[in-house]
């Protein structure tokens, strides 16, 4: 599991950042989380390909969060785009991106499939034999989620050198490897556990978009590899946080230790700071293990 982050500044663009964007590859899936202006130039400066974009999941309707958007979907017609694209998101994102669509007369080529969300309990929003996708409702100005990512548990490991030692038919791997007994050539019940191995424990990452704090989401969120929360301000500027309805990195700090989760990886920074490095000092009071997003960073989840 692989996390590439194009944007994690909030609000405003400037030359040397940009607002919220970032992609998670698991699972032989290539998620797109947010869609602020940018987000393009940062997808060809990171050399992701658009072609393996099937779905996009749009946390909340303010423009640092979605602006990029409608000109993205018209690159993918420009590139004769045929796949369906997927794109997850409020009840409302697929009146705004349909007029604008509408209006310019730039209809897709490709199937665009919106899933509009209203419900303030967490959603299943996807799912296949490999992982699956939950919403996570967050406490902002507007109606707001996160997404939670998570990995199905994979096959056993066929040990080959047992497998052979109880003469067990190649036909039959598979079936170990769904953890399955099987009969050996010699008429023997050979218990699975003899011949296969744990796989490797299956995965989460959690991104929590512009929120306020809140401890209601930390029993969705328990023990996650890894948790994006925002954390707009420093304690500095914390009688803004609450009027606003976002966070400070010593409150997503505090989220982090009450559920437990592995990493915590901090992004939203308001443009008034220079130095992102005093959110990374101040969450670290709190919670020891931190990540910070900047643009075009790779973090591995594990």
């Amino acid at each position: 599991m692989k996390l590439t982050i194009l944007g994690c500044y909030a609000a405003t663009p400037r030359s040397f950042t940009n607002p919220t964007s970032q992609v998670l590859e698991v699972k032989n899936h290539l998620f797109l989380i947010d869609c602020g202006e940018g987000t393009q130039m940062q997808l060809r400066r990171n050399k992701i390909k658009f072609s393996k974009i099937r779905h996009i999941f749009i946390s909340h309707l303010h423009g640092d969060h979605f602006y990029g958007l409608v000109g993205l979907i018209s690159t993918f017609r420009l590139l004769n785009r045929e796949k369906e694209l997927h794109v997850y998101g409020p009840k409302g994102i697929k009146e705004i991106i349909t007029l604008q669509l509408k209006l310019a007369n730039s209809w897709t080529n490709f199937p665009l499939l919106f899933h509009e969300l209203n419900s303030k309990e967490p959603q299943l929003l996807f799912e296949d034999s490999a992982v699956m996708v939950k919403t996570i409702p967050l406490k902002h100005r507007i109606y707001t989620n996160g997404f939670l990512f998570q990995e199905k548990p994979g096959e056993r490991k066929l040990l080959i050198n047992e497998a052979v030692k109880y003469n067990i038919d190649v036909s039959l791997y598979n079936s170990l490897k769904k953890g399955k007994d099987v009969v050996s050539e010699d008429g023997e019940l050979i218990e699975n556990h003899l011949v296969t191995a744990d796989p490797p424990p299956p995965k989460s990452y959690a991104f929590c978009s512009d929120t306020v704090f809140d401890p209601d989401i930390v029993p969705q969120i328990k023990h996650v590899n890894a948790l994006y929360h925002e954390s707009t301000f420093l304690e500095s500027e914390m009688d803004l946080a609450f009027p606003t309805k976002h966070s400070t990195a010593k409150q997503a700090a505090t989220i982090a230790k009450l559920a437990s989760v592995k990493k915590l990886i901090l992004g939203h920074y308001s443009t008034r700071y220079t130095d992102i490095n005093l959110f990374r000092q101040e969450a670290e009071t709190i919670f020891p293990n931190v990540d910070l997003a900047d643009d075009g960073a790779e973090i591995i989840v594990e």
